[in-house]
């Protein structure tokens, strides 16, 4: 019997839900998930881009509930440290923090151009210029990891929270057609044939749910 409960909402949508769900399988957990469905009105809220905070993903463990994407991260770490989460080199730590840190409070102009959307594919798509940035500092992140790292996962050859971070990202990308360099495109398809993350997309273009405001025809 699972030990745990992660709360979700729609795996096609929700870039902060397959955050908390990729950390849960990277620790090891025994969980179960609970779907909140599109009619759920503060998971709807949350997807559109019109809630303040981040309900979902929510954890409960053990009399432990925690529901912000970096406060599950930090909870895993310290329930199976043996994980590796977190690079064990302390400067690679607080870098792997630092820019886990960057992407959960920013971008946010990125969210907004390229809402998440695993079932959709928009070859050619003309991105709207505000997200720019967003796109040129990612990028840059990656870029640098890759090289002081060694790669293919931002901290080397393992996964850490980083990765979970990020890997909307390179979702994102794939779904408008982002035109990468060839370090970031790499990366890209590290994270898009990475297992957890194949399995995600997998349920996510079986889901029966669809959110008309996110489905739009570009």
């Amino acid at each position: 019997m699972a030990t745990a409960t992660l709360a979700i909402s729609s795996k096609n949508y929700s870039s902060w839900s397959l955050r908390g769900w990729l950390l849960c399988r990277m620790a090891g957990l025994d969980f179960t998930e609970e779907v909140r469905g599109a009619d759920d009105a503060a998971s709807r809220a949350e997807l559109l881009l019109l809630s303040p905070s981040f309900l979902t993903p929510s954890l409960s463990h053990e009399g432990a509930k925690v529901w912000d994407t970096l406060a599950i991260a930090e909870y895993l770490n310290e329930l199976k440290p043996e994980a590796g989460l977190f690079p064990a080199d302390r400067i690679m730590r607080a870098h792997c923090r630092a820019i886990s840190g960057e992407m959960h409070s920013g971008f946010a102009n990125l969210r907004s151009a390229l809402p998440m959307n695993l079932r959709a594919h928009f070859p050619g798509f003309k991105i709207w210029s505000g997200a720019l940035p967003d796109i040129d500092r990612i990028t840059t992140i990656w870029t640098e990891c890759l090289s002081a790292y060694g790669g293919p996962f931002l901290f080397g050859a393992k996964p850490t929270v980083a990765d979970a971070m990020y890997a909307p990202v390179a979702a994102r990308f794939a779904t408008y057609d982002v035109k990468l360099d060839p370090v970031c495109s790499g990366y890209c398809k590290t994270i898009m044939n990475w297992a957890p993350l194949v399995e995600w997309i997998t349920a996510a273009k079986s889901e029966p749910d669809d959110i008309e405001e996110l489905d739009v025809e570009f």
